[in-house]
């Protein structure tokens, strides 16, 4: 009878997960507890997956004191990040949302899914941005030679020409194109060990590298 029980009760938990596939409880009472922005203040909300919250807890220091919000989801895909734009980013209201992501989307998180289906999602939260009158900074995906949770996809052709898209696509909307990979890529077109010791998700030194390359973007967007 027992074990029953505890059956029952891993069922209903894999349910929930299920029902909520975007994760939007993951930031509900965070996002209620951070209102609205002040009069004057440049609120500026960073979307994504690991590597953007991995970005707070590796570099707390980099957020602290500044209007940033972090509202990153490990192992997220694009459909997922466009569901819960409204949600994470548009209500909370501001000045600039920064859109990292895509490499979970060519690793399989989610199924599979073509360049142009990842492109697509990306410009449909741009869009989203744009229409709500939120400025628009636009990253490339980072490097990657290999997945450790995927391995053998060969992502780095793939990471390379999505980030040609991303580009192409905000130099034509007038959107800031936020480039990390040329500043971190190696001669495999993946990521060094210095900048990610797993090759996907960076260190305190690979963090170090994207910082004043997203201050800078962000400060051309609030121009």
């Amino acid at each position: 009878m027992i074990a029953l029980i505890l059956s029952f009760g891993t069922i209903s938990c894999a349910t929930a997960q299920k029902q909520d596939w975007p994760n939007l409880k993951q930031f509900q009472e965070d996002n209620k507890k951070v209102g609205l922005p002040a009069a004057a203040e440049d609120r500026v909300v960073f979307m994504g997956n690991s590597i953007t919250i991995g970005w707070s807890q590796a570099r707390p220091e980099f957020f602290k004191g500044k209007p940033y919000i972090n509202r990153g989801i490990s192992g997220q895909t694009t459909p997922q990040m466009l569901l819960r734009f409204r949600q994470d980013v548009i209500d909370l209201q501001p000045k600039v949302v920064v859109i990292l992501a895509g490499i979970n989307d060519i690793a399989g998180n989610t199924g599979d899914a073509t360049l142009k289906m990842i492109s697509h999602n990306i410009q449909s939260m741009a869009e989203l941005a744009h229409a709500n009158g939120i400025k628009v900074v636009l990253s490339s995906t980072l490097p990657a030679y290999d997945f450790p949770w995927s391995p053998g996809k060969e992502p780095a052709r793939k990471v390379k020409e999505l980030n040609s898209m991303i580009k192409a696509y905000a130099t034509e909307k007038g959107h800031v194109f936020l480039d990390y990979y040329t500043a971190m890529v190696d001669e495999r077109g993946g990521l060094p060990k210095k900048y990610a010791s797993d090759e996907v998700h960076p260190t305190i030194e690979g963090y170090k590298v994207m910082e004043p390359l997203v201050e800078a973007a962000i400060a051309k967007a609030l121009k």
